[in-house]
């Protein structure tokens, strides 16, 4: 049986159910689908200060949860599915997920991004315990505490260095004895009195039962073991946008991410894209949220709405 809907959102963070907050008080009643994570990487995030509406902050799942209720409240109809594949060729555009067909005229991609993980099991439990992959979000909450940053690239030189105005010390851990990152972010790293650095170093095991309480470390040279005392890990090993199903249908750049042409438009007209999934550079919950709104006002506009 194929689902038919004026519009389909696939993904349901910020972005997504912003964009369906907007689009189900115009009366479109859009379908969401809402992936593997309802809520997106602010389920992964305990308490959340920089969203404005809430001085005294809010969980991450909190916050999504209240997305989402709001959102069904104006009557978005949330699919808890996974989309395996699309075809933005034909039209009306069709949407395949693991049990159903949908059928869209317009469609807002909002599947977002995905932070690179190291694989342990340890990062995983101890996530928004210690564990960060978003140093704006975190930072803040280790004010004079040890640090450390794994990565070796810009983003990992600009969150050691956002993380100098709250902790005490910042070790960056890298599995190469040189940075990858660009000139000028290496000397800024390099001329700070709280950064420190473990060259050829891979993080092994994170310690602690409830919340960090240190991090081993290997020398990939030696083979040698070190225990870090910090309190904080932060992960910054990049991000990879969950565009794999899009190849070929929408275009992508060298990264992955969704190329847009004007506003929330990609390649395919009536197709447009908000929050992580085309964005690379800001990746905060309020700027995914308002991409969601522009991506919504734009379907309105392409829907003859307005």
């Amino acid at each position: 049986m194929v689902a038919k809907s004026r519009v389909v959102i696939l993904g349901a963070g910020p972005a997504g159910l912003t964009a369906s907050i907007y689009l189900s008080r115009d009366g479109l009643s859009p379908i969401v689908i809402t992936g593997d994570l309802l809520g997106g990487q602010l389920m992964l995030t305990s308490i959340v200060e920089n969203f404005p509406g809430f001085p005294e902050g809010i969980l991450g799942p909190e916050l999504m949860d209240l997305f989402k209720n709001q959102a069904e409240r104006f009557g978005a109809r949330l699919v808890y599915d996974r989309v395996v594949k699309v075809d933005f060729i034909v039209r009306p555009f069709k949407i395949y997920t693991s049990n159903d067909v949908f059928e869209a005229e317009a469609v807002i991609v909002a599947t977002g991004a995905s932070a690179r993980l190291l694989g342990l099991e340890a990062e995983r439990r101890l996530m928004g315990r210690g564990v960060s992959v978003c140093a704006t979000c975190d930072g803040a909450f280790f004010k004079g505490k040890d640090v450390a940053v794994v990565g070796g690239g810009d983003a990992a030189m600009e969150d050691a260095l956002f993380l100098t105005q709250f902790a005490n010390k910042v070790m960056i851990i890298h599995r190469r004895d040189r940075l990858r990152a660009s000139p000028i972010m290496q000397q800024r790293v390099f001329s700070n009195p709280k950064i420190s650095f473990k060259w050829n170093s891979v993080v092994k095991d994170i310690l602690g039962e409830k919340s960090v309480e240190g991090v081993l470390i290997n020398d990939v040279n030696s083979g040698a073991e070190e225990i870090l005392n910090v309190q904080g890990l932060f992960v910054a090993i990049g991000h990879l946008p969950n565009t794999e199903i899009f190849k070929g249908q929408l275009e992508l750049d060298e990264r992955g991410y969704i190329v847009l042409k004007e506003g929330s438009k990609t390649s395919v007209e009536g197709v447009f894209a908000a929050g992580d999934v085309h964005d690379h550079k800001y990746r905060q919950a309020i700027t995914a949220a308002g991409f969601g709104c522009m991506a919504a006002l734009d379907v309105e506009k392409y829907l003859g709405l307005r």
